[in-house]
């Protein structure tokens, strides 16, 4: 093929697009493509090396298209480095044979399994058939995976144990509800009366399934890596903090910065927990006084009509001041998150037509009553300014950018970073000035600090600071890690185990939020230095929001261009 017939960066970025679906239906659910609502990916090794081989291709046909005339231009430029720089982390990912010991209470091949039915369409006979037909192919899905987690085993490539016995807890819950039926059952349970036969064959089939992983899991696996680390290491650290970040970074300096963010957060929730309750010895007196006293909702309905309202506030006010929103993309969902979910909020974009809006998720983990103070900020993050606007918006602009760019090109540090800095910018926008919520604020800002520090010191098993309160001089390992972030956190004990499970699950994954939002403080700042008093808030929210995804290697230096 010529140099002036070979596509552009942003067609191969597509073609790639069309690929992946092919080979992972679970994305193409994600986007919104009827078609893959019948099927589920292959998790064997041969499905993981069907993925990576398709990654090379890309690659070489990127290589070609940055030679055509016009693959040098901005907007193909933009997309072209996203996408070299995803696919080489992911591949070094894949070669690395990380795939053959994803375990853990999020993220792996079976928590992907589980989650793409909540959202599968429901709303005709048609798409309750295709779930049918997508719950007849659970079995061969997780199949697959334990065949990939087998030849682990051969290698000696062994998951933590800790995450391992948390999933192991998990799968049990999604074998049994409680109710005497499985997840898949209570799920089958909402089709239509003239599929009842077929979808509840096909439910138990999945839940059967389940039963048969959790107790290979069990009996097999977790017995094999008694006495591995929970801990991965410098290098592969370092390895997955590129795959989350998009950028090689100086994980001592990161490390730092973390002690950094903690000392300044410190003392600003020292002054607002004495407005709170005077005296109060630690600023997590004042948050446990107010999970008591303070201002809360009763009920899961209730929880979740409340932040609803939130996010609809949020909308209502900051557009047209701050953002300016296509009416699609102001449209949001509050949801609650299925049983056996892991503790943290998570947000679920919507799809590529928008008929399935974007949703946030709260799980409840078995309470009924929820504190104001917990939750706004949160959903600030979660919902609006934070996850929704950036990633509804990616959807919204897609013809403009590429189809990779705007959905599965996404870096995690890049949306996690943009959430914590809308939860910033609502503080810096006067929303936050109730004594309640700002503590509640500036304890979400201290968790994500925290995890900075937890999550890069105990895998790299680094020293504690001589200044720090907590363990001077010590190296911190998975159990003053938990201490640690448990004395710095409103969070209830079980969140907190949770998350540092979450933690050893996916290393590199949880640091991305505190160095995402830098990034952002960062590229704002030398934007508003290179325009001065000209300067637009307004017009670069909307032209930040409007560029797609990328590394944290790259942001700032796009940020800085708007």
């Amino acid at each position: 093929m010529s140099e002036t017939n070979s596509p552009l960066p942003r067609e191969v970025a597509d073609a790639y697009v069309d690929e992946l679906i092919a080979l992972d239906p679970v994305t193409g659910t994600y986007l919104g493509v009827a078609e893959s609502s019948s099927r589920l990916p292959d998790f064997s090794p041969a499905g993981q090396e069907a993925l990576a081989e398709l990654a090379r291709t890309t690659l070489a046909r990127l290589a070609e298209a940055e030679r055509r005339p016009g693959g040098d231009s901005d907007v193909e430029r933009r997309c072209a480095r996203l996408l070299r720089e995803r696919l080489t982390a992911e591949l070094a990912v894949h070669e690395a044979d990380e795939g053959l010991r994803s375990v853990g209470n999020m993220g792996t091949a079976a928590h992907s399994v589980r989650e793409v039915f909540t959202l599968t369409p429901t709303r005709t006979e048609e798409d309750w058939a295709r779930i049918a037909e997508r719950l007849r192919a659970v079995p061969a899905a997780f199949a697959g995976y334990r065949e990939s987690l087998s030849l682990g085993l051969e290698r000696e490539l062994y998951a933590a144990p800790r995450p391992t016995a948390t999933f192991v807890e998990q799968l049990g819950e999604w074998a049994d509800t409680g109710e005497g039926r499985g997840w898949f059952e209570d799920f089958a349970a909402d089709g239509p009366e003239a599929l009842r036969t077929e979808l509840d064959e096909a439910a138990r089939a999945a839940t059967a399934a389940v039963v048969e992983l959790r107790d290979w899991m069990r009996d097999v696996y977790a017995p094999a890596i008694e006495g591995a680390p929970n801990t991965v290491g410098r290098e592969r650290y370092a390895r997955w903090s590129r795959y989350y970040n998009g950028t090689d970074l100086d994980l001592d300096e990161a490390y730092a910065y973390g002690w950094e963010e903690y000392h300044r957060l410190l003392a600003e929730m020292k002054a607002e927990a004495e407005k709170i309750l005077p005296g109060a010895e630690t600023p997590w007196v004042a948050l446990a006084h107010l999970d008591e006293h303070g201002r809360h909702i009763e009920g899961v309905d209730e929880v979740r009509d409340w932040l609803q309202g939130l996010m609809d506030q949020a909308i209502e006010q900051l557009d047209g001041t701050h953002f300016e929103l296509a009416e699609r993309v102001r449209r949001v969902e509050s949801r609650i998150a299925p049983p056996g979910s892991a503790a943290a909020p998570y947000y679920t974009s919507p799809s590529e037509d928008f008929s399935r809006p974007g949703r946030t998720w709260l799980p409840t983990m078995g309470q009924t009553r929820f504190p104001v103070y917990d939750l706004v900020s949160t959903w600030y993050h979660e919902g609006v300014p934070g996850h929704h606007l950036q990633l509804a918006q990616w959807t919204h602009v897609a013809d403009d950018l590429s189809r990779y760019q705007a959905s599965v090109g996404m870096v995690s540090a890049n949306a996690e970073g943009w959430a914590l800095y809308a939860e910033r910018l609502m503080d810096e926008l006067g929303y936050l000035t109730d004594a309640e919520q700002r503590l509640g604020y500036l304890d979400a800002q201290m968790m994500r600090a925290a995890r900075v520090i937890v999550d890069i010191g105990m895998h790299l098993e680094l020293e504690i600071p001589a200044d720090s309160p907590f363990h001077p001089g010590e190296r911190w390992t998975p159990k003053l890690a938990q201490e640690f972030f448990g004395a710095h956190s409103s969070r209830p004990a079980d969140f907190v185990e949770s998350e540092l499970t979450r933690y050893l699950t996916i290393p590199g994954q949880a640091i991305g939020y505190k160095l995402g939002e830098r990034a952002w403080l960062l590229g704002r700042e030398k934007a508003r230095e290179r325009h001065g008093d000209s300067f637009d808030l307004k017009a670069w929210h909307m032209a930040a929001l409007s560029q797609g995804s990328l590394g944290l290697d790259d942001l700032v230096d796009e940020l800085s261009r708007l």
